[in-house]
């Protein structure tokens, strides 16, 4: 767990970067600092490791007071991930990876064997173990210096807008990496972004933070979405806030209606649109009215283990405005429409 209690940063000219910072971070969760420009997320996440020092205040790491460590040897306790991986260009991946290890003075064979442990760990490939940094893509950087700051095992990992040099489906790729990553190995991870979607979809707690250091709202993204603290958060959150909320409500018990599935070549009356199942009970294609040709079923979702954000994506973007539920094995359940689905905003949110 780490602890701020009441911690100020205020600059030379007056400028305050953090004002009382007080909370708890658990240990073994995500949690993640958003908010707009200059409102001292990043100033935070380096006073963790002290390479800002705080002009006030105590920070506690599972009880220890940060201050009375020398700075050095915390931060080779702690993993510190950054924009662009941070990698050193003169060394290969495998000697960037075993960067930490080499520092904790670790043999050579034991430091490399465990730097490709872990290339595998992040998704990379062995061969990769001799290139240089400007020899991979923006992605592959980023999955690097992920690796080098799991190399020593550290129980707490630092993570400064690390995705936010890509683009969007590299980006979407490394977040469900560090999902995976964190299911597998609980580290604690503070996690800085200015990207509402991304804190919500990665942070078991979300620290929304104002202009000058002050707390907003800490909360799980389920109850930030589902009740902004005051104008500020709700703002921040957007006015599409609650389809973001519908991520974290089941799809399990949806009502779902088959009155609009219809076996090839059929189309009862009165049906403006009709699902076209298959002999295997999978969608064949949405059948209209007057139209003899199927048009394409865009997107279904698992019922029960897909959110109701996938059932709305479905409804979407299918031609029908109707979203198709399907079972695991991809065999239609039964069908809803958009109403039904925003129906739901009502009940309570679930949580991680």
């Amino acid at each position: 767990m780490i602890t701020f209690s009441e911690v100020t940063k205020r600059y030379p000219d007056g400028t305050v970067a953090v004002d009382e910072l007080s909370l708890e971070i658990p240990a073994g969760k995500i949690t993640v600092f958003v908010g707009p420009s200059g409102c001292g997320k990043t100033t935070t996440l380096r006073m963790i490791n002290r390479m800002v020092e705080p002009s006030s205040g105590t920070i506690r790491l599972d009880g220890e007071n940060i201050s009375a460590s020398d700075p050095p040897t915390l931060r080779r306790r702690i993993g510190y991930v950054i924009q662009h991986g941070g990698l050193f260009p003169h060394r290969t991946v495998v000697d960037n990876v075993a960067t930490v290890p080499y520092l904790l003075g670790w043999d050579r064979r034991k430091a490399r064997r465990r730097a490709m442990e872990l290339l595998d760990l992040v998704g990379l490939p062995a061969s990769f173990a001799k290139r240089y940094p400007y020899q991979l893509s923006g992605g592959q950087q980023q999955r690097v210096g992920v690796a080098r700051a799991l190399a020593a095992d550290p129980p707490v990992m630092l993570m400064d807008e690390p995705f936010s040099a890509v683009d969007p489906v590299v980006r979407k790729s490394l977040q469900e990496e560090l999902v995976r990553l964190q299911a597998e190995l609980h580290k604690t991870i503070v996690f800085v972004t200015h990207d509402i979607d991304e804190a919500v979809r990665l942070g078991d707690q979300v620290c929304v933070l104002k202009v000058g250091g002050r707390i907003g709202q800490y909360d799980t993204p389920a109850n930030l979405l589902a009740a902004p603290a005051d104008d500020f958060v709700a703002q921040f959150l957007g006015e599409d806030r609650g389809v973001r909320r519908l991520a974290f409500l089941s799809s399990d018990g949806l009502p779902l209606t088959t009155d609009r599935l219809v076996a090839a070549g059929t189309m009862p009356a009165g049906l403006e649109w009709a699902l076209v199942v298959d002999a295997d009970g999978r969608p064949a294609g949405w059948a209209t009215a007057g139209d003899p040709d199927l048009r394409p079923c865009a997107r279904t979702f698992t019922v029960g283990v897909d959110s109701l954000r996938s059932a709305l994506d479905s409804a979407i973007l299918n031609p029908s405005g109707i979203a198709v539920g399907v079972d695991a094995d991809g065999r239609v359940v039964g069908l809803a429409d958009q109403a039904e689905i925003t129906l739901r905003l009502r009940m309570p949110v679930a949580t991680r």
